[in-house]
């Protein structure tokens, strides 16, 4: 069973549909003992960096998510989610991220001739050797849509980079912990398989 953590932050819906057009069963939900029962959890998202965080501490799930972590239990995050996984965001000056790898989210810089957010497809290089993308060609495209970024603190945690103004940190994995700055769930064919790695962890 597959937990998505439900906080009020949208995209749960399509993330909810992917899972069950692989066939998982899978549950939306921010009920603590729910979550610690699931095999797997998801924490998906769209939406500002202080208002995820409020929230998440407001239905308690803060706790509760750095108790999943610590059973070993494997845990993606999913853009907005992969941004509230780490210590800061400069989205919400002063705000307390999870905290669960190091690193902060940073703005875009303006750039000409390039719009921010970052909105659409962009190709990732994978690193040799990542769970996550078993089976998944380097080079191959997904789907983005966000204003801020990852700079991982630790470069053997990045998983896969991508190049949109700047050099980007598009995921990461370090023991049971998984994250995508981009949506899998919109990013076909390829999205499927990253989600069907998570899923057979």
């Amino acid at each position: 069973m597959i937990a998505i953590i439900d906080y009020d932050a949208g995209n749960l819906k399509s993330v909810e549909k992917a899972l069950l057009y692989l066939g998982e069963e899978c549950v939306v939900t921010r009920d603590r003992n729910e979550l610690l029962k699931a095999d797997k959890v998801i924490l998906p998202g769209v939406g500002a960096f202080g208002d995820a965080m409020e929230k998440l501490n407001k239905f308690g799930l803060v706790e509760v998510i750095h108790e999943i972590v610590k059973e070993n239990k494997p845990f993606l995050g999913i853009c907005l989610g992969l941004q509230l996984m780490f210590e800061s965001s400069e989205e919400g000056p002063g705000v307390k991220g999870l905290g669960l790898l190091p690193g902060k989210i940073v703005k875009f810089p303006e750039k000409d001739g390039y719009k921010i957010p970052h909105m659409g497809w962009n190709s990732i290089k994978i690193k040799d050797g990542s769970r996550l993308f078993k089976g998944v060609s380097d080079n191959s495209y997904v789907y983005f849509v966000h204003s801020y970024y990852l700079q991982a603190e630790n470069e053997n945690d990045v998983a896969a980079t991508t190049d949109y103004i700047t050099h980007i940190h598009a995921s990461v994995e370090h023991g049971n912990i998984f994250a995508c700055q981009f949506h899998p769930e919109k990013s076909g064919d390829v999205g499927l398989q990253i989600l069907k790695n998570f899923c057979e962890l």
